[in-house]
C-alpha cells in the first residue's frame, strides 16, 4: 500500500469514526439540541406585580425583567437607532390604559463588537408603567395584557429579537 493510499484511507475513515463517537456522546446528553439553543426569550424572564388603581385615578405598576447572568438587553432608548430597544407595550382593557412608561437608567458597558459603550440593562431591572383607570371603569380584579419586546446579547453576539407575553394584575377600587 502506498503512502498516498494510506493517507487517503485515513482521510476517508476518520470522519466516520468521529461521527460514530459524536453520536454516542450526544445520546448520553440529557438535553436535546433544541433545548440548548439560546434565544432572547430563553435568557430573559418577566413578571408584573399587582397594582391598585382608584376609579378615575392612576398608579405606577412594576414589571420586573430578570436577565440571565452573562447577557444584556438594549436599553430604551438604545445607543444606536439600529439596535432594538427594550419596549413594554400595554393593551388597554376593561377601562384601564397606560398613561406612560418609565424605563430604568441604563448601564453603560463596552463590548468588543462596538466602537463605543452601549446603553444596556443587566440582571434584575424594573420598568415602571403608569396605568390609569377610567372614571367609568368597574371596580374589581382584572389582568391587563402586555408584551415585552427584547433583544438579548452576550459579549460577542446579539440574538434575534423576541417578545415575551405577560399580564399585569390590576385591582380597580
Amino acid at each position: 500500500m502506498t503512502k498516498f493510499t494510506r493517507t487517503l484511507l485515513s482521510c476517508l475513515l476518520i470522519p466516520f469514526v468521529g461521527a460514530a463517537c459524536a453520536k454516542t456522546a450526544s445520546n448520553s446528553d440529557p438535553e436535546p439540541a433544541a433545548a440548548q439553543r439560546i434565544t432572547s426569550e430563553s435568557v430573559v424572564k418577566v413578571a408584573a406585580q399587582r397594582v391598585e388603581i382608584p376609579v378615575g385615578g392612576s398608579a405606577e405598576a412594576t414589571v420586573r425583567l430578570t436577565i440571565q447572568s452573562g447577557y444584556h438587553v438594549n436599553a430604551n432608548p438604545p445607543t444606536y437607532t439600529y439596535l432594538k430597544a427594550t419596549a413594554l407595550e400595554i393593551s388597554p382593557a376593561e377601562g384601564v390604559s397606560v398613561a406612560f412608561v418609565t424605563y430604568p437608567k441604563a448601564v453603560e458597558k463596552k463590548f468588543a463588537f462596538a466602537e463605543q459603550s452601549l446603553a444596556v440593562y443587566e440582571g434584575d431591572t424594573d420598568i415602571k408603567p403608569t396605568l390609569k383607570a377610567d372614571k367609568a371603569a368597574r371596580k374589581g380584579e382584572r389582568s391587563i395584557p402586555a408584551r415585552l419586546r427584547i433583544q438579548a446579547c452576550d459579549d460577542q453576539v446579539c440574538y434575534p429579537p423576541g417578545t415575551l407575553e405577560l399580564s399585569i394584575p390590576v385591582n380597580v377600587n
